[in-house]
This record gives C-alpha cells, sequence and structure tokens, in this order.
C-alpha cells in the first residue's frame, strides 16, 4: 500500500474547520482577594462558635453557682468511708542506741522502733523480751555525721501520733531503742 492511497480516506473522516466566534477577554478583578476573604470567614466561624459556647455555659454555671455560695463542695460518700480520720502528728526526739544505723536513715524514711531491755548485772534476774513501740514512724530529722554520743547513740526526730510519742518517751527511759527500716 502506498502512503497515496490513505491520504482520500482520512480526510474524509476529518470535520471540516469551523471558526470561533470573537469575544472580548474576561477580567477577573480580585480573584486572590476573594479567595482569602473566605478562608477568613472560614477561620471565624469556628472561633465564634466557640467564643459562644463558653459565653454560654459561663452563664450557666454563674445561674447555678448561687446556690453553693458559701457551701464546702460535696465529697463522695466512698472516700468518706474508706479514709481513716486524719490524726495529728507530733515530733518526738528519740535516742538510738546505735549511731551508724541512724546514719543510714534520710528524712521521710518509714522505721519501726524496737524497745530492747537494757542488760543487767549477772544476778540481776530474767530478761524482758524485745518489743515494737512504733511502727511505721515517719523520720523527720536525722542528726549531722558529727552529733553522737559519748555512748554511741545519736537522736533521731519522728513524726507520730501523740500516744505513740508518749510511749516512745516511756521506752526511752527503761530500755535501749533500735530502728528497723521499714
Amino acid at each position: 500500500m502506498t502512503t497515496d492511497s490513505c491520504l482520500p480516506h482520512t480526510r474524509a473522516s476529518v470535520p471540516a474547520p469551523c471558526g470561533v466566534p470573537q469575544f472580548d477577554p474576561l477580567r477577573v478583578r480580585g480573584g486572590r482577594l476573594r479567595l482569602r476573604r473566605a478562608l477568613r470567614r472560614r477561620r471565624r466561624a469556628p472561633a465564634v462558635v466557640l467564643a459562644m459556647t463558653a459565653a454560654a455555659l459561663a452563664a450557666a454555671g454563674a445561674a447555678g453557682a448561687d446556690d453553693l455560695v458559701g457551701q464546702p463542695p460535696p465529697r463522695p460518700a466512698a472516700q468518706e468511708r474508706h479514709r481513716p480520720p486524719a490524726v495529728p502528728l507530733v515530733s518526738a526526739p528519740v535516742r538510738i542506741a546505735d549511731a551508724e544505723t541512724v546514719r543510714l536513715l534520710r528524712p521521710g524514711d518509714r522505721v519501726d522502733v524496737i524497745a530492747a531491755p537494757v542488760p543487767t548485772p549477772v544476778g540481776g534476774g530474767g530478761s524482758a523480751e524485745a518489743r515494737v513501740v512504733a511502727s511505721g514512724a515517719r523520720v523527720a530529722e536525722v542528726p549531722s555525721p558529727g552529733e553522737t554520743r559519748s555512748d554511741g547513740g545519736a537522736l533521731v526526730v519522728l513524726s507520730v501520733p501523740r500516744p505513740t510519742a508518749m510511749a516512745l518517751a516511756g521506752a526511752g527511759m527503761t530500755s535501749q531503742l533500735a530502728v528497723t527500716l521499714c
């Protein structure tokens, strides 16, 4: 096949050219500005809705607040049942027999205080058992490294309830006291 035989066939299937009418060009002014304005309005709308919601909630809260003036907030009943009553704590200075043990303590530690009977001379009778005087006492203060007694004891300040402080003072007069970390 020659190229001449294909030409007439392709020309027949192509439509005849038609003219495009003459018109003035379109000029759009402020197209960018309209787009920016529309975007600004879309940002502003959620802000306005949020501000109106906040104002409505504030007004509703202020209207109901008149009933609660001068009253404490209600406490949940479940918390009141499970929480033990607060016990006032006092600071109790306690002389611990072993100063080296006291150096292991830091403020905030929890300790048990044990009273051991003072050793008696050979013919002095039977010995009593050691007993726990305070359980879970919080260490408030510890001595600085140079503050020890000539017999090797050291003074520790414990935060305990008043009855426990009285028991510690009594045990300190008749026994040697030791501590164990909880």
